[in-house]
């Protein structure tokens, strides 16, 4: 008995669903020649104890051969999927190089000319979630067609006579280790692999069920779960560092300020800003935008002014602008995108002129995942004159950032979209430009003198941080950038790189499905329509499988009508997802599908 690919329960996490391999194993070995292959018609033998290796012959088993067979309840588990020494239902005739295979079957061993056939387990793309990406190597361009593209992207060449893949060592479902001799695929060579089972033990949240299903939460975009070392950092707070910071003779005040201070040089390090001054903590990326609208936009921009922004833009990034043209009769200048939802460069050079004052731009898209060009959006305003503001709150969590590199004026992050509390984030500004810059809010911490008669404020940050400020959540947010830190981000951005194109992969297959945003360079965001339902449809249809995704305009209306849409489902990713997640979820789809289809014929 088989199943429909895509409708099983997710397997061991980070694996994709051995279905969906059989499928894409049926249409490789179906269309495309393996390079190795002798090209005289041949007939394989069972394979036995004494036949582990293959010599670059690829065996496959029929799947109820495979131990325990598939059950009416979906896949066997990885492990029994891909059995150490299997043996064939029947022989497998092979025309020229071509295997002549039927739509049943999965691959369950392929051997090594070094002779590590009999310990390894053959994986036919460059899935993350195992540990690090695995790649065909390939010749053949058709072959690639047919692949998601993690899995041929600068596949390299083996020497001469060796196996066609790379190998997993056999082991456990969750095997961590590549075969030796077995190279890593160069756009990720000197990237360690990142180990998702052990991560998501972090997260105890992973664990929670809804509606009777395991939780999968796809909804990091708006907010990113909490590893156990954040919440612990908060409870140690409030159980041996609560105080109010600054200025007091106390132990309390002393371990309090101290913490403070410490998580926003964390937060310097982690920006790799030139100096702790450098960093303000406020409620978020959309307060940090209000700061900067409200004060050095009162103080520096003026009548017909322009500001300029992309369509891309979260309202958050809109709005406070608008709020000052309508104060100081400035105006608003638009980037626009292209049909793949990336910035047009040569649109936005024109729209740069001598009145042009601020250019504030996101630097990934929370709608489509677009990743902007900030580089030369920095570069090209520089050269005209004005200053730039760089929204990371979508980048920081997916991607290193180098507030010195890009030479942005001002940066801004949400703590809870890197893993961290709500409620507190990160204005990054050039220190001179602070310091000159009029604060917005006034109060105790930030003064250096009051009279009745004037003020004098303090240098930034202090200027900046009017009364009692989020003093245990910077703290956790410290302990969040430690925790990414330790992960390295890039690793974190090379993991979630496969697995968005693997997810790419999987929802361009399903019928009906429009997915909005297809740029080159995107980070972790797979928004998209469905023929014939609602996106608050499709949404609760999810959250009924236990999937967590967001549905609606996302806070950006303005680019999802670019694209014609009022609303999309958005699935979005980080390092503790996975591959059988993602499977999960386009079953789910799947399934909505059918129901409908169902009711239609009926």
């Amino acid at each position: 008995m088989t199943t429909s690919p895509n409708t099983a329960e997710p397997q061991g996490a980070g694996f994709p669903d051995v279905d969906v391999l059989a499928r894409l194993a049926n249409e490789l070995f179906r269309t495309v020649p393996l390079r190795s292959a002798p090209a005289e018609a041949e007939v394989l033998p069972p394979r036995g104890g004494a036949q582990n290796g293959l010599d670059d012959r690829v065996a496959f088993s029929h799947p109820d051969s495979i131990a325990g067979g598939v059950g009416a309840g979906g896949s066997p588990p990885l492990a029994a999927a891909f059995p150490p020494s299997p043996g064939l239902s029947g022989p497998i005739e092979r025309t020229g190089s071509v295997p002549a295979i039927g739509s049943a079957v999965r691959p369950t061993a392929l051997s090594s000319v070094a002779g590590r056939g009999s310990e390894s387990t053959p994986w036919l793309a460059g899935f993350p979630g195992v540990s690090a990406p695995f790649a065909p190597a390939l010749d053949d361009a058709s072959l690639r067609a047919l692949l998601p593209p993690a899995s041929v992207r600068s596949a390299p060449q083996l020497p001469a006579g060796s196996a066609s893949f790379y190998f997993l060592e056999h082991g456990r479902p969750d095997a961590t280790r590549i075969a030796a001799n077995k190279p890593v695929a160069p756009h990720l060579s000197g990237v360690a692999p990142l180990d998702v089972h052990l991560i998501r033990r972090d997260f105890p949240i992973l664990s929670e069920r809804v509606n009777g299903k395991q939780l999968i939460w796809l909804d990091n975009a708006a907010t990113t779960q909490k590893p156990r070392q954040v919440m612990e950092r908060l409870t140690h707070f409030y159980t041996h560092e609560n105080s109010n910071i600054h200025r007091a003779a106390h132990e309390l005040a002393a371990r309090a300020t101290d913490a403070y201070e410490l998580a926003r040089e964390k937060a310097r390090g982690f920006l790799h800003a030139r100096s702790a001054n450098e960093i303000v903590f406020v409620r978020g990326a959309t307060e940090a935008i209000n700061l900067v609208a409200q004060s050095w936009g009162r103080q520096f921009i003026g009548k017909d002014d322009e500001i300029v922004v992309s369509e891309l833009e979260h309202h958050a990034n809109i709005v406070p602008w608008q709020q000052l043209i309508a104060a100081t009769g400035a105006k608003l200048r638009v980037i626009p995108v292209d049909d793949d939802g990336q910035l047009r460069l040569d649109a936005y050079a024109e729209l740069l002129g001598p009145r042009t004052k601020l250019v504030s731009v996101t630097q990934v898209s929370n709608a489509l995942g677009t990743v902007t060009p900030v580089q030369q959006v920095v570069e090209l305003a520089h050269a005209a004159g004005a200053r730039v503001l760089v929204d990371g709150a979508q980048a920081v969590s997916h991607m290193p950032v180098d507030v010195v590199a890009l030479n942005a004026d001002w940066y801004v992050f949400s703590g809870h979209k890197v893993f961290g509390p709500t409620g507190i984030g990160v204005l990054y500004g050039k220190e001179a430009l602070l310091n000159e810059t009029q604060p917005w809010q006034g109060g105790g911490n930030m003064i250096e003198d009051v009279t009745f008669e004037q003020t004098r404020y303090q240098k930034a940050p202090a200027r900046f941080e009017a009364g009692t400020g989020n003093i245990a959540d910077a703290v956790g947010l410290g302990a969040a950038i430690d925790y990414v830190t330790a992960i390295g981000m890039e690793k974190i951005a090379a993991y979630e790189h496969g697995l968005l194109e693997y997810g790419t992969w999987l929802l361009r297959g399903i019928p009906g499905l429009r997915l909005i945003g297809t740029a080159r360079e995107k980070a972790s965001v797979l928004s998209f329509v469905l023929d014939g339902f609602k996106t608050e449809e499709v949404g609760a249809a999810l959250n009924g499988q236990g999937i967590a995704v967001r549905s609606g305009h996302h806070c950006a209306q303005p680019i999802l009508r670019r694209f014609g849409v009022e609303a999309t489902v958005r699935p979005s990713l980080a390092f503790y997802n996975t591959c059988a997640e993602l499977d999960s979820l386009a079953a789910a789809i799947h399934r909505l599908r059918g129901r409908k289809s169902s009711i239609q014929v009926g």
